[in-house]
């Protein structure tokens, strides 16, 4: 890369900040966690982290005035929603009674449901989802390049993406059922998974990150 990529860290009081940066700084770009609208906006693309509850997720947005800067950002550079931050990017949640997202995908987060629990032994599968799953791809996307399909990447969570578009899913994972792992339209990219705490497959993917134009080069649509 002839200039180091600046990549915008949205810093809203919650999420796994330092380890994004660090894996950022680690390619070879440049991390600015920042509160700021203004400084975010003059980044190259932008990371949406997050752990936690979504309405706690919501509240911090709105009381640092990042939730409409969010909707207009994910629009116009390369932006990736991680984890939290890809759940917010929903229109609704049911996490901890009913919850409005930013509303910038169409979709809800669920819990999982009690019936997917079970396992075919009579045990139950626990709850959060947390530790080592496969993602299985479902799009030839420019951040899947090098990704072995099938890779392992690291979960922790207890509600999913159900989104209202099948053609926003860009691959999934089983726990009980096939659930929604990673969204992409246009220059944005989602994933319920950390590719920071993913080993080789998740710098990979941060890596293909920091040299995508936003562009999906004909492969967004479900192969």
């Amino acid at each position: 890369m002839s200039r180091r990529s600046s990549v915008g860290i949205v810093d809203y009081g919650m999420g796994n900040l330092y380890s994004v940066a660090k894996a950022i700084e680690h390619l070879g770009g440049k991390a600015v966690i920042s509160q700021q609208p203004a400084e975010l906006a003059a980044c190259d693309r932008l990371i949406f982290p997050g752990v936690g509850a979504f309405g706690d997720c919501m509240a911090a947005l709105e009381e640092r005035e990042l939730d409409e800067f969010l909707r207009i950002a994910a629009q116009n550079r390369p932006f990736l929603g991680i984890c939290l931050g890809m759940q917010a990017l929903m229109e609704s949640s049911l996490e901890h009674g009913e919850h409005a997202g930013l509303g910038i995908l169409p979709g809800r987060v669920l819990p999982f449901p009690e019936e997917v629990l079970d396992t075919a032994e009579g045990a139950k599968r626990k709850v959060p989802h947390m530790g080592w799953n496969q993602l299985h791809q479902l799009t030839a996307h420019p951040l899947f390049a090098g990704v072995p399909q099938d890779a392992q990447f690291y979960f922790v969570h207890s509600f999913y993406v159900e989104p209202a578009h099948p053609d926003l899913l860009a691959a999934f994972t089983d726990y009980g059922f096939p659930f929604c792992a990673a969204l992409a339209v246009d220059n944005l990219f989602a994933l319920q998974c950390h590719p920071e705490k993913s080993g080789a497959a998740g710098l990979q993917l941060l890596g293909n990150f920091l040299q995508w134009s936003g562009d999906c080069l004909g492969g967004c649509d479900i192969a």
